[in-house]
């Protein structure tokens, strides 16, 4: 991990316990005097350096040494509205998502998503921790629902469209928001609706998954 997320970061000296402990003694193998990085939920562009200073069977301490404001994120934004799929494919390629810098995302129940799918942002947070602790990350993926496709269209009228098409996007085209659709994609009607909007596919003959066409585009943009 290149930090450890603590809601005691900040403290002059704290101990930890359980998962963590057993990840910094029996993962890490740290020792005392070795030096360990944290951030705290409340406000997580700190990043705080500290010492360990005792280690026993049950408990690591440590004593802080530094802090600094240090922001770790992606150099472009990426707004994704995704619509709802099922949500176990959805967490399979968050982290990923999360460690290529897509900076928000739009669930839009279209026409094709299955009403009944709750979508839990506790749960995604808590995924997205692990992720930005191994890979350094220092803000969150952003999310929110939109109930109609033309309720975020009309709100982001500037949103391109991946479907099928002839228009190949480019390598270095650059894109701020991208609407993708679910399994089976857009209805008639959306289509319809869309047809104003620019709209592009990626240059392959396959047919992508809701997942994998988020994935590639992200990289495709941000890296």
């Amino acid at each position: 991990m290149i930090y450890i997320i603590n809601n005691e970061a900040g403290s002059e000296s704290f101990h930890v316990r359980g998962e963590q402990h057993r990840y910094i003694v029996k993962a890490r193998r740290q020792e005392v005097g070795d030096i360990i990085h944290f951030r705290n939920l409340d406000d997580m562009k700190i990043l705080y350096e500290y010492e360990i200073t005792e280690i026993d069977v049950r408990s690591v301490s440590f004593t802080i040494v530094g802090s600094q404001i240090k922001e770790v994120k992606s150099k472009k934004e990426l707004h994704v509205a995704w619509c709802v799929i099922d949500t176990n494919s959805i967490e399979k390629v968050l982290p990923s998502l999360s460690e290529i810098g897509v900076s928000r995302i739009s669930f839009i129940y279209c026409d094709r998503s299955q009403r009944k799918i709750k979508l839990d942002f506790k749960r995604f947070e808590r995924i997205l921790e692990a992720s930005m602790q191994q890979c350094g990350r220092s803000d969150f993926i952003k999310f929110d629902t939109y109930n109609h496709l033309k309720d975020f269209v009309v709100e982001y009228q500037d949103v391109k469209v991946l479907d099928l098409c002839e228009n190949i996007l480019d390598k270095s085209a650059e894109l701020q928001r991208v609407l993708v659709g679910c399994e089976g994609g857009f209805s008639d009607e959306e289509r319809e609706f869309l047809k104003t909007q620019e709209i592009f596919r990626l240059d392959t003959p396959m047919v992508l998954r809701s997942q994998s066409a988020v994935m590639a585009i992200a990289s495709k943009i941000l890296l």
